[in-house]
């Protein structure tokens, strides 16, 4: 091959093979003085004929000043080569150097950082294969102060807001160049069109992201049938997903349990879905799936530390996931009000779907009586029996039973240490609400005093109950 006085070499799309570039090396090796520019973009030289050229790129005589190498098939150890070169040849002439298309993986990348890390690098790299993530990248570069494409964990929450602005950041993201492995967007405003994008750009280019923080977006059903992609998809690496406060209901956590249980080979470890409305089957599919997977996905439910307290506390003593129940007999098995406040802040939680509550016997008092009264208006059976409520107890029980949205129909308040004026407060409470669903009260060990049994019994007469 004679290439004497050649400046300008352009070989793109001609086939040229690893082989080729042996040759190619050997002949511009052996006279490199006068070569300005070479084009060899579209050939599938890949990682050992590229390690041909590294070795013109070591030699100090080489005047090369632009090279492109886009979309040759290049990967991890094609850029270890090229970079090692480079750094090895401090008179290198080489300005511009484009290596769009190729897949530099993790190691790549770190290699491209060391050298523009270099104050010595004058080399101007091409690696983006589209004008969108160009727009996109000089975009994010203004915004965070710094180059996009060297972070491993990006956190746009309240810098970037809306679909559009997540659909650029997309643009960059289905470029082999952005290896993000933590992307956090909550509260950003994202429907089902910017999920849309993520799920476009994470297809693409799947291999890097772990973790997606969605938290705070209205994603609504579509979103998340959008995120179910992801899910499904076993190139995909994404091992927690945040989608808590997102307003999902039992028809999404039927999507997402439907997606995981059908990629056996998911890297999903970790799902948060606090905050949102599971129904009356959502918590049951999630657990059911926890339960194939063996325990290797943690589900974030609980909204607060004192219910996960309760919950832990719940388990050991039941035996039995407690978010699976709708009956919780608790009688002497927990004790005291700040175990009662504990199993409030549970109560209170949208993946609790207990409807009857019995805590008989568990030295609760006015305090954790208060708690519990503030969570328990889904409640239909409560047994608070021979527990020391008293007077400024029964008030608190008052509160909840005045509230139109109470759906007590069974109240046990036996053996509670209430007096007469807890008698008053119950028969006004009791009348003051006509839509109370209240069928059954019992104040058995109790004393009424000389008035508290017939202003009950008057409120009785007109109301039904038992």
């Amino acid at each position: 091959m004679y290439l004497d006085s050649l400046s300008l070499c352009r070989l793109s799309k001609c086939s040229i093979s690893e082989k080729d570039c042996a040759v190619l090396a050997s002949a511009l090796n052996s006279n490199p003085l006068h070569l300005i520019e070479m084009d060899l973009s579209e050939n599938k030289l890949g990682d050992a004929g590229v390690k041909r050229l590294s070795e013109l790129l070591h030699n100090s005589n080489c005047t090369l000043k632009k090279l492109n190498l886009s979309f040759c098939h290049i990967s991890e150890e094609g850029y270890a080569d090229l970079i090692s070169a480079l750094q090895s040849n401090p008179t290198s002439h080489l300005r511009e150097l484009d290596l769009r298309g190729n897949n530099p993986g993790e190691k790549g990348m770190k290699h491209l950082n060391d050298l523009q890390k270099d104050k010595n690098c004058k080399l101007t790299l091409r690696l983006l294969s589209s004008p969108a993530a160009e727009e996109a990248f000089a975009s994010l570069s203004k915004l965070l102060g710094t180059n996009p494409l060297l972070l491993r964990e990006l956190d746009l929450s309240g810098k970037i807001q809306g679909d559009s602005a997540v659909k650029q950041l997309s643009d960059l993201m289905k470029d082999s160049h952005c290896i993000l492995t933590k992307l956090r967007l909550h509260n950003i405003s994202i429907t089902e069109k910017g999920c849309a994008a993520l799920v476009s750009a994470l297809s693409s280019n799947p291999s890097h992201l772990t973790e997606l923080d969605l938290s705070e977006n209205q994603l609504g059903n579509s979103g998340v049938q959008q995120i179910s992609k992801v899910l499904q998809d076993s190139n995909t690496r994404l091992a927690k997903l945040n989608l808590s406060f997102c307003r999902l209901t039992e028809k999404e956590y039927a999507t997402l349990a439907s997606a995981l249980s059908s990629n056996h080979s998911s890297h999903l470890i970790d799902l948060d879905l606090r905050g949102n409305n599971p129904g009356e089957t959502g918590v049951e599919k999630l657990y059911n799936l926890q339960k194939q997977r063996h325990g290797e996905l943690r589900l974030r439910l609980l909204n607060s530390s004192n219910a996960e307290k309760a919950f832990d506390c719940m388990s050991k003593a039941l035996g039995r996931n407690p978010l699976l129940l709708k009956e919780l007999d608790l009688s002497g098995k927990i004790q005291g009000d700040l175990a009662a406040e504990q199993l409030s802040a549970f109560l209170k939680d949208s993946h609790c779907r207990a409807q009857i509550l019995r805590l008989k016997n568990s030295r609760i008092t006015t305090k954790g009586c208060a708690a519990l009264c503030s969570n328990s208006l889904h409640l239909k059976a409560l047994d608070l029996s021979e527990n020391k409520l008293g007077h400024s107890g029964v008030q608190h029980i008052c509160i909840c039973l005045q509230n139109r949205e109470c759906k007590l129909e069974k109240l046990r308040l036996s053996d509670c240490s209430i007096t007469e004026d807890g008698y008053a407060a119950l028969a006004s409470a009791l009348k003051s609400n006509s839509s109370l669903h209240l069928t059954e009260l019992d104040l058995r060990g109790n004393n009424p005093g000389d008035t508290g049994v017939k202003k009950l019994t008057d409120i009785i007469n007109y109301k039904r109950l038992r």
